[in-house]
C-alpha cells in the first residue's frame, strides 16, 4: 500500500527550500549575536524549533503506511494540534521590533520578518499535509472544515501564548490553571474582548493567507 502523501520531487524541493529559509533566519540570529555580543533574539531560534515540530509530525503521518498510520493517527494528531499554534505564533514576534542602538532597525526587521515568514510557511505546509489526510478519508468539505477549525484554534493558542504566557507543555505541566483560564473565557466571553478579538482577527488573517497559498499552488499546477 502506497503512502497517502508520497515523497515526490515537489515535496523534496519544498523541504530544501524550507531548510534554506530556516537556515537564513538562524544565520541572521547568529550574525547579530556575534556582531553585537548580545543574545537578545536568541529566543527566536527556540521558537523556530517549536514551529518545526508540527511540520515534522504531519510529515510523519503523511509518510506512514496504512496500518501504521491508523495506530499513529490519534496520538500524533493530538500532538500536532497541541504544537501547531507554535508555528503561526512567530508572526507575533514582530512585537519585539524596536529601535535599538546595538543594531540597525532594518536588520532587526529582516531578522524578525524572516522568522515570522518561516513560522507561517511551516504552519501552512503542515496544515496542508493534515488537510490532505482528512480529505482523503472524509472528503474535500471535511478537509476545509478541519483547516478552518485548526487555524481558529491556533489563533486562540496564539492568544494564550502571547498574553497569558502559556506554552504547549502546560497541558501536562500546568493543566488546572490552563483549563481554568480557558473555561473562564468560554463562560464569560464578553469579559475578555481581547481574547476573542485576537482569535477572530488572527484566525481570519491566517485562514485567508492559507487559502491564498492553496489557490496559488492550484493555479500553478493547472
Amino acid at each position: 500500500m502506497q503512502p497517502a502523501l508520497p515523497l515526490t520531487r515537489a515535496r523534496i524541493t519544498l523541504l530544501f527550500v524550507l531548510a534554506a529559509s530556516v537556515g537564513l533566519s538562524l544565520a541572521l540570529i547568529a550574525g547579530r549575536a556575534l556582531a553585537t555580543h548580545q543574545l537578545r533574539f536568541l529566543f527566536l531560534a527556540w521558537n523556530l524549533f517549536l514551529a518545526l515540530v508540527p511540520y515534522g509530525l504531519s510529515t510523519l503521518l503523511g509518510l506512514a503506511r496504512g496500518p501504521l498510520r491508523a495506530r499513529l493517527l490519534v496520538p500524533v494528531g493530538a500532538a500536532w494540534l497541541l504544537f501547531f499554534p507554535n508555528a503561526p505564533y512567530l508572526v507575533t514576534d514582530l512585537f519585539h521590533l524596536d529601535e535599538r542602538p546595538d543594531a540597525p532597525l532594518w536588520f532587526d526587521l529582516a531578522l524578525i520578518m524572516s522568522c515570522a515568514w518561516n513560522g507561517l510557511m511551516l504552519a501552512y505546509a503542515s496544515l496542508a499535509d493534515m488537510q490532505s489526510l482528512v480529505r482523503l478519508r472524509l472528503g474535500p468539505a471535511a478537509g476545509w472544515a478541519f483547516a478552518t477549525v485548526a487555524l481558529l484554534l491556533s489563533s486562540f493558542g496564539i492568544y494564550l501564548g502571547r498574553y497569558l504566557r502559556f506554552n504547549s507543555w502546560d497541558v501536562l505541566a500546568n493543566p488546572l490553571t490552563l483549563f481554568y483560564d480557558i473555561l473562564h473565557r468560554l463562560l464569560h466571553p464578553f469579559a475578555y474582548p481581547r481574547t476573542w478579538g485576537v482569535t477572530v482577527v488572527f484566525g481570519a488573517f491566517l485562514l485567508l493567507g492559507y487559502a491564498t497559498v492553496r489557490v496559488l499552488g492550484r493555479a500553478q499546477a493547472e
